[in-house]
């Protein structure tokens, strides 16, 4: 099972990304994937999450309104869509793919992981 993150890059504060995850190895069309993010000196966080089931989405409270999380069934791929991007969002980014159909966020709970992309926003 593999985990591909792209999109990644520098931008200025107040500028978009897109960031797209693809998923091999399995299908991940009823399970919960989500994002996470590690900045330098600090521990991972969780960031979105998407169910298996309704695509129901949780966000982090600083991302929401920000940050959009969907998926693409069918190419077995999960984006996240980052808008107003701020300096405190320069991260690397991680897709995961969860063993649940609810959606979580708590990282126990997710047993793929992508490589990271790095996001880097500048002020």
């Amino acid at each position: 099972v593999q985990l591909v993150e792209s999109g990644g890059g520098l931008v200025q504060a107040g500028g978009s990304l897109r960031l797209s995850c693809a998923a091999s190895g399995r299908t991940f069309s009823r399970n919960s994937m989500g994002w996470f993010r590690q900045a330098p000196g600090k521990e991972r966080e969780f960031v979105a999450t998407v169910s298996g089931d309704d695509g129901a989405t949780l966000y982090l409270d600083a991302v929401k309104g920000r940050f959009t999380i969907s998926r693409d069934k069918a190419k077995n791929t999960l984006y996240l869509e980052m808008n107003s991007l701020k300096p405190e969002d320069t991260a690397i980014y991680y897709c995961a793919g969860s063993r649940l159909r609810a959606y979580t966020m708590e990282s126990e709970e997710y047993d793929y992981w992508g490589q990271g992309t790095q996001v880097t926003v500048s002020s």
